[in-house]
């Protein structure tokens, strides 16, 4: 199973604006997905699903998932813009 940490974090603003919560890798992002995300699931929402759970199983690379799941962060407008 493949635990290992993306190169570059992915920051989301979830709750409000000025708290951000930090995702570090496939299992995180998996978590978050799950429990944490917010009621706008667009198309983008279940492909990062689908790549971070293959990123795990190793089918996938963690740059796949990263993106993906940052993909499906800007969609829901959650992702903290650098």
């Amino acid at each position: 199973m493949n635990d290992t940490l993306w190169d570059v974090n992915v920051e989301l603003a979830i709750e409000c604006s000025d708290h951000f919560h930090v995702v570090r890798n496939a299992r995180e992002a998996i978590a978050c997905l799950t429990t944490r995300w917010p009621d706008i699931r667009g198309s983008s929402y279940a492909v990062a699903r689908q790549i971070c759970l293959a990123a795990l199983e190793g089918t996938r690379t963690n740059a796949e998932a990263r993106a993906a799941f940052e993909a499906a962060a800007d969609e829901a407008g959650i992702l903290k813009r650098n």
